[in-house]
């Protein structure tokens, strides 16, 4: 499978209850996120916590995916890991389930070269018929992707695309000048979806889109239809209050939130994740309710 990923991705959190997966929260955000005009789902990512569940739980969230999108919109998976041998085992457990492909994040702790990285992707690749997004954000991992090295992965047949969280915009920059027409990059970088996509970004993958995410399909429509000062004008708001979602880790705030709209029944995370600060539970709350006083 060789199709290109596009638009807006949301990485869906996994919402907790009691130390357990709350599917019944699960559900109702994939419906949500659906009829909220998302081109695609990609569970198991950072913001799913994936690091802090176990197989069957792992197993059980990309079954629960695929079943409640019911094929409305693609399903990507997380599946990486800093052993390329058990990256390659996992991808073995997991191939009956019909994912559209996976996102795989660069190798983390150990400090691969750029030798071992290419190594390690074209082993997962060969490992895998799916469609394979490598996901690079060094300020995680310890280690950058230079572009030279992605885009000689890039050749391979079912590497189709990046999530490009390199943190270094003229690092972006160069890669959308370099890269070849069939290889999609879309920013993991919430902050930068404007930027990015204005400078030729397939898409985006954000974390951030969980909230207000009527705006971020907006941005992503206007792009689509060419209107650079629709997209300007939708993408204002959501720039002022995207920084405040990550002012500490990476979903505490998102679920806050979700938790406050009804949307989950619990923020709960795992650890060695916990809560986020009792000042940064102010500063969302004032700004859910004002969003909801201006409804």
């Amino acid at each position: 499978m060789t199709a290109k990923i596009s638009g807006l991705w949301l990485p869906l959190v996994t919402p907790f209850k009691d130390g357990a997966i709350d599917f019944e929260s699960y559900d109702r955000l994939v419906n949500h996120y659906i009829a909220k005009g998302v081109d695609g789902l990609l569970p198991l990512g950072t913001t799913g916590e994936a690091p802090a569940l176990d197989e069957d739980e792992i197993a059980a969230v990309i079954e629960r995916t695929l079943a409640v999108a019911d094929g409305r919109v693609p399903v990507f998976a997380g599946v990486g890991g800093n052993a390329t041998a058990k990256v390659e085992k996992e991808l073995k457990r997991l191939r009956h389930l019909p994912i559209a492909g996976i996102l795989s994040v660069c190798p983390y702790y150990n400090r691969p070269s750029q030798d071992g990285l290419v190594a390690h992707f074209r082993r997962i690749a060969d490992a895998t018929d799916s469609n394979v997004v490598i996901y690079n954000i060094p300020y995680r991992t310890a280690v950058n992707l230079s572009n030279d090295s992605l885009l000689e992965l890039a050749e391979v047949p079912n590497i189709v695309g990046v999530k490009d969280s390199s943190g270094s915009v003229e690092q972006s920059l160069e890669l959308l000048r370099r890269k070849p027409a069939d290889f999609a990059v879309l920013t993991g970088e919430d902050a930068l979806f404007f930027t990015m996509r204005a400078n030729g970004a397939e898409g985006g993958i954000l974390a951030a889109s969980h909230v207000m995410s009527e705006g971020f399909v907006e941005v992503e429509r206007c792009f689509r239809a060419e209107d650079l000062s629709g997209a300007r004008k939708a993408w204002a708001p959501l720039s002022r209050f995207v920084p405040m979602l990550f002012a500490e880790a990476n979903p505490m705030p998102i679920k806050h939130l979700l938790w406050r709209q009804g949307l989950i029944a619990s923020p709960e995370c795992r650890l060695p994740l916990t809560k986020i600060s009792d000042g940064l539970a102010r500063r969302l709350d004032a700004v859910f309710a004002e969003k909801k006083a201006a409804a």
